[in-house]
């Protein structure tokens, strides 16, 4: 079990990001000083088209870009070199594609992997293991090869090996992206249960509606809007001016039809 922070942080936002700039070595300019506060337990879509900056704010994050102006600070704790391994533990970032993350043999290795590597071990490491995977619905599938897996349980099993971190901020970038619609419902099911700070980077916008209450509009490196997801979805001139188009007959301010008795 990881030791959970003073009570006097638990005040404190999941992330905080102030005046940040960055511009890759060629000289290309990609943030403009963003500022953004994400408070603890929020659900926060990051969108904007293609060369708007998200990854490079993700990467500032963790700690693998770190050269540009401005400070990230995770629950506190300022995103710089004398901290980067407690930050890693704290972000956990899931990528895009998951066989970028699942690398071991079987499913419970994989997800043994990080708090291993952190110094667990036996009784405890097992309940660790089992506890994540429980929470994704996948621990019937503990003893199997991952590549054995469709690739929707292969994204629930690698939303698995960063929630064993007790992640303080759950980073998911396109997380709908190739998901049938069973394994798309089965993911929002599960990220809707999680008690944790969750920042999507996504181009799905109904999928940002359904899961993030509020959403950020990164454009040119800036933060062009910050809002409740509906209303900044329903705003068709702002959307059009960032280039972000809703599925057609999609309408932000319909209210969500539920199954009786499904979700």
């Amino acid at each position: 079990m990881t030791t959970p922070p003073p009570p006097s942080l638990s005040f404190l936002p999941s992330l905080e990001v102030r005046g940040l700039a960055y511009a890759y070595p060629d000289g290309h300019q990609a943030l403009f000083g963003v500022d953004l506060t994400v408070e603890r337990g929020e659900r926060v879509a990051l969108l904007g088209p293609n060369g708007a900056g998200k990854t490079t704010l993700v990467l500032h994050l963790n700690g693998i870009l770190t050269a540009g102006a401005g400070t990230v600070a995770v629950a506190g704790l300022p995103v710089g070199p004398a901290n980067l391994a407690e930050i890693r533990r704290r972000v956990g970032i899931v990528f895009q594609d998951p066989d970028d993350q699942l690398f071991m043999p079987t499913v419970r290795e994989d997800v043994a992997f990080g708090p291993a590597a952190a110094g667990l071990r036996g009784a405890e490491l097992d309940a660790v293991v089992r506890r994540a995977l429980e929470r994704v619905g996948m621990a019937a599938y503990a003893d199997r090869p991952p590549h054995h897996l469709s690739f929707g349980q292969r994204r629930r099993v690698a939303v698995a090996t960063v929630l064993a971190m007790e992640p303080e901020i759950l980073v998911l970038d396109e997380p709908s992206s190739n998901l049938d619609p069973a394994s798309r419902r089965e993911l929002a099911d599960v990220l809707r249960s999680l008690n944790v700070t969750v920042l999507m980077v996504t181009h799905d916008l109904p999928y940002a509606m359904e899961l993030c209450p509020r959403s950020v509009i990164l454009s040119e490196g800036v933060i062009a809007a910050d809002a409740p997801t509906g209303e900044l979805l329903a705003d068709e001139e702002l959307m059009r001016r960032h280039r972000l188009e809703l599925p057609f007959g999609f309408d932000p301010t319909a209210r969500p039809t539920r199954n009786p008795g499904g979700h």
